[in-house]
Parts: C-alpha cells; sequence; structure tokens
C-alpha cells in the first residue's frame, strides 16, 4: 500500500514539476549596454497560447523598464508557432533597448521583426566585369558584327517585301535602303 502511494505521490510530483518550471519568469538577458532580450519557449503544447507567451513576455520587459526608470523601445520580435512534432514547441524572443523618458525615439518606438537569417562577411571580394563592347578579342567584335549585319539583313528583307507588295514605290525603298546601309556603315566611310 506504501508503495502505491509513494507512487502516486511521485507521479503528481513529476507531472507538476513541469507546470512550476513553465510559469518562471524567463530571464532577461543584456545584448549591449542599452539593448536586452527575452526568450520563452512555450512546453504546455496544444494547451498552451502563443499569445499569452507574447503577452507576458511583454508585460514583464515594461515592468524591466520601469523598475529601472526608463521608457521600452520595441527593436524587433521573433515568434514560432507550435509545430507537429515532437519537441517543436511555441516560442517567442523580444528584443528591445531602454531610453531615459525625454529620448525623442521613446515616442516614434516601432517594432520590427528580425531577420531569420542574417549574413556578415570580414573579408574582400574582387570581382571584374567587361561587357562585350570592352572586349577586346576578335571573336567578340566578329559577333557583334555579325549581329549587326543579320538585323541589317532582316531590315532589308522587310523592305524589300513591302516593295513587292506595293505598299512602298520603287523610290520610297531605294530612300529606306540607303538610310539603312548608310546607318549601318562606321563613320567616316561611304556605303558600297
Amino acid at each position: 500500500m506504501l508503495t502505491r502511494v509513494a507512487a502516486f505521490v511521485a507521479a503528481v510530483a513529476f507531472s507538476i514539476a513541469p507546470e512550476m518550471a513553465w510559469g518562471k519568469k524567463p530571464e532577461i538577458v543584456q545584448v549591449s549596454s542599452d539593448s536586452y532580450m527575452i526568450f520563452k519557449e512555450d512546453h504546455k503544447g496544444i494547451f498552451g497560447s502563443l499569445a499569452k507567451l507574447k503577452t507576458g513576455i511583454i508585460k514583464q520587459a515594461n515592468e524591466f523598464a520601469e523598475r529601472k526608470g526608463k521608457v521600452l523601445i520595441p527593436v524587433s520580435c521573433k515568434e514560432k508557432p507550435l509545430g507537429n512534432g515532437p519537441a517543436q514547441w511555441a516560442s517567442f524572443e523580444y528584443q528591445f533597448r531602454l531610453a531615459s523618458k525625454d529620448d525623442p525615439e521613446a515616442e516614434r518606438a516601432i517594432l520590427g521583426s528580425c531577420p531569420d537569417v542574417v549574413v556578415q562577411t570580414n573579408q574582400s571580394l574582387k570581382a571584374e566585369v567587361t561587357t562585350r563592347e570592352k572586349k577586346a578579342e576578335p571573336e567578340a567584335k566578329k559577333e557583334l558584327a555579325s549581329a549587326e549585319q543579320k538585323d541589317l539583313y532582316t531590315e532589308l528583307l522587310k523592305l524589300d517585301d513591302l516593295r513587292k507588295r506595293g505598299i512602298l514605290t520603287e523610290e520610297e525603298f531605294q530612300a529606306e535602303k540607303r538610310k539603312l546601309l548608310e546607318a549601318s556603315q562606321p563613320t567616316g566611310r561611304p556605303p558600297q
């Protein structure tokens, strides 16, 4: 009989102990001289509430600021809802800074979200960019000239088609053809 009672008391103690730990306020961590952070996970699972978790943390941060005689300025927050698998608890992180009550920044406090990924680099990167115009290789110049010739050829074919359909007269065709040929030649050289 005594073992059954002891087992019952132990079971109740183990079931209450986590609840007592969950009710404990999270510690406020100083990040810099005037910036702080609070983080808490809600281990109540489906019986927990992310909204209550957020409200409790923000309330605790405001009380902390009042005790210091300062005004709380929210910096960022990050929340994670309850997941579907084991140990995927809902969590909330709140970052804030403290300022004096007469600080103008305290009047326009805006809460921004914290980025999921922060990339920092401490090395320099050197890149060389070469455009088609800057390429000194003969291949690039040939490719550019070939593309221009194809465009000229296409335009001449279009003009010829318009002439054959009777939309352009022979004189109009010759005038437009001359304009295209002159425009395609390098400056200083007459069309051949």
